[in-house]
C-alpha cells in the first residue's frame, strides 16, 4: 500500500499535483494498492466546484474523480473543509470522500510508502 498526501492548492503555477496525480495513477495501472489523502488547500481538488483555469492544459479535478472511479482510496481532510482552500465549506463530489486525521493515521500505520506533495 503507497500513501499520497496532498497539500498544494490545485493550480499553483507548478506542476506538483499534476505530477503526484500522474504517479498515483501509474503506480494503480501497475497494481498498487494506491491511497490519496488530500489536507490544506488540497482539499480543493475533491470539490467540482474547482475548475481548471483557461491557462491549464490539464483538469485536476478531473483527474482525482478518474482516479477515484479507477479505484484508489481517495480522502479528503475533514477540518480543512471548512478552514482551507478557495472553496471552503463547499461539499466534496462525494460524501465518502469527507475524512479524518483517524483515517490519515491508519493509512500511514499500513502503508508501505507514505510520499508527500
Amino acid at each position: 500500500m503507497i500513501t499520497f498526501i496532498l497539500n498544494h492548492e490545485p493550480y499553483d503555477g507548478s506542476d506538483v499535483t499534476y505530477n503526484a496525480l500522474r504517479l498515483v495513477k501509474n503506480l494503480r495501472k501497475h497494481g498498487e494498492e494506491v491511497n490519496l489523502f488530500l489536507m490544506n488547500d488540497a482539499v480543493d481538488l475533491a470539490r467540482s466546484i474547482c475548475i481548471k483555469p483557461e491557462k491549464y492544459d490539464f483538469d485536476l479535478h478531473q483527474m482525482v474523480k478518474e482516479l477515484y472511479e479507477y479505484g484508489v482510496n481517495v480522502r479528503a481532510c475533514g477540518t480543512c473543509s471548512a478552514r482551507c482552500g478557495m472553496y471552503k465549506n463547499t461539499p466534496y463530489f462525494s460524501e465518502e470522500i469527507s475524512s479524518t486525521m483517524d483515517q490519515l493515521t491508519q493509512w500511514v500505520i499500513l502503508s508501505n510508502k507514505v510520499l508527500t506533495f
